[in-house]
């Protein structure tokens, strides 16, 4: 069935329609971007894991394999798993109800079709009582609709993150899709070290957390919600959180900090209904960004572009 949203820039995404198939997703990018994991070179803070965003879906980009390379998309206008490898190999199969056993065979299966086998952690993180990939026979949703819906808001927060993230010319993380929360976000830092992260993420060694947060961070971006936030939305934090942040003044008014979570968050309807999304999500990155920097005594003269330049064709 047609969905009627497919030409709004900032489709509806309420979350309990499709809670099943977010949370079939969720385990099916882990998957997938355990390819990645395995098979990349390890980059600082994980950021050889992640997932970017397509003009059809998500895509691991190139994965070495010995001399040749190969990459995975999920493309959700097709609702299909494409694999392709450098030496002009395709293959696939369709996104469907099945369960996470059922698209592991059919991942590795396409894989050893094509030469690239890999032999990936089965075990799923940063969730609680975890089931191994290849024991997990219960039947899961795929709402192709709703993938269809998120992918599209996925499309337009990846826009956006990326316009924030030109302000920047510290270092800062490419916009991408961390497939273990799962959420799209783009972090700046401050260039300085940070205290060591306490850790306790279900399933996830300490030691990796503490990569991650090494230094002084402050990061935004955007997740179906769940939990504390049963809604998509947008949201930003500063590890360490300085003194002062939860109590900053924060555009839209529709933004609000989440005690349980320690960062602010904007309901996705927010943007999605304001009559000009992208300045007000700017807002909300902005300024969170500034509550974390300003209280945190970050040399911003030197972290952010003094032209106020967008990025883009020319000088």
């Amino acid at each position: 069935m047609a969905d009627s949203t497919a030409l709004v820039a900032w489709p509806a995404l309420p979350l309990e329609p499709w809670i099943g198939t977010r949370d079939t997703l969720h385990l099916w990018t882990q998957i997938v971007g355990k390819l990645r994991c395995r098979q990349c070179a390890w980059v600082n803070h994980t950021w050889h894991v992640a997932l970017y965003l397509t003009a059809r879906g998500l895509t691991t980009s190139p994965i070495p394999h010995g001399t040749r390379t190969f990459d995975v998309e999920f493309d959700f206008i097709a609702h299909r798993l494409v694999v392709r490898s450098s030496d002009g190999g395709t293959g696939g199969f369709a996104l469907q109800p099945q369960s996470v056993a059922a698209f592991h065979r059919a991942l590795m299966r396409e894989l050893d079709r094509l030469d690239v086998h890999v032999d990936i952690d089965r075990l799923p993180n940063e969730i609680p009582e975890p089931v191994p990939f290849d024991r997990d026979e219960v039947p899961r949703e795929y709402d192709g609709a709703y993938a269809h819906r998120y992918w599209r808001a996925l499309v337009q927060a990846d826009r956006v993150l990326k316009t924030f993230r030109a302000r920047f010319q510290g270092k800062c993380s490419p916009v991408h899709y961390f497939w273990g929360s799962p959420d799209l976000a783009v972090t700046r830092f401050s260039g300085r070290a940070a205290p060591p992260h306490p850790g306790g993420i279900p399933h996830l060694p300490d030691w990796i957390t503490r990569d991650a947060y090494s230094h002084e961070v402050s990061s935004a971006g955007f997740w179906a919600g769940g939990g504390p936030v049963p809604t998509a939305a947008f949201y930003s934090y500063a590890y360490p959180e300085p003194p002062g942040f939860a109590e900053a003044r924060v555009r839209p008014d529709a933004a609000f900090y989440q005690r349980d979570l320690r960062e602010f968050v904007l309901p996705y309807d927010a943007v999605r209904e304001a009559a000009d999304p992208d300045r007000v999500l700017l807002q909300f990155l902005q300024d969170t960004y500034e509550a974390a920097a300003d209280l945190g005594h970050c040399d911003r003269a030197a972290l952010e572009r003094p032209d106020g330049r967008q990025g883009g064709l020319g000088p």
